[in-house]
């Protein structure tokens, strides 16, 4: 799938970040649905709304990446949607992918190191 049209949900809390990332996604050529906690994320999927990728933020409110990956776990019908951790806790890139996470970044994100993991996570070509 090209960046042209990959659809990305990005779910994240702190609003500068948020936008940062989303900008950053947005001018590589991706379309971003942000979200601004877990609860929001689900929602979004359980709308039917088409995406290929989850950046998932693990501390928010409400609803956080803990508690969302959780309940994905839950769904009657596996969602096959790569996900990537984003987060500035101790979590290791170790644990994202024990726990079905194709990804991880830490916060601070990387411009470059954030693309790259879109990418890979999509099977583009780098």
């Amino acid at each position: 799938m090209s960046g042209q049209n990959a659809n990305l949900l990005l779910i994240e809390d702190n609003e500068i970040t948020r936008e940062g990332l989303a900008t950053v996604l947005r001018n590589a050529g991706y379309a971003v649905s942000p979200c601004t906690n877990g609860r929001q994320g689900l929602d979004y999927l359980r709308a039917g709304h088409k995406t290929e990728l989850i950046l998932l933020d693990m501390l928010m409110p409400d609803l956080d990446g803990w508690q969302f990956l959780d309940e994905l776990g839950r769904w009657p019908r596996a969602l096959d949607v790569p996900i990537v951790v984003v987060t500035g806790t101790i979590l290791t890139r170790e644990w994202a992918h024990s726990h079905g996470c194709r990804g991880f970044l830490r916060k601070p994100v990387d411009c470059a190191e954030l693309l790259e993991q879109v990418r890979r996570c999509l099977g583009e070509s780098l």
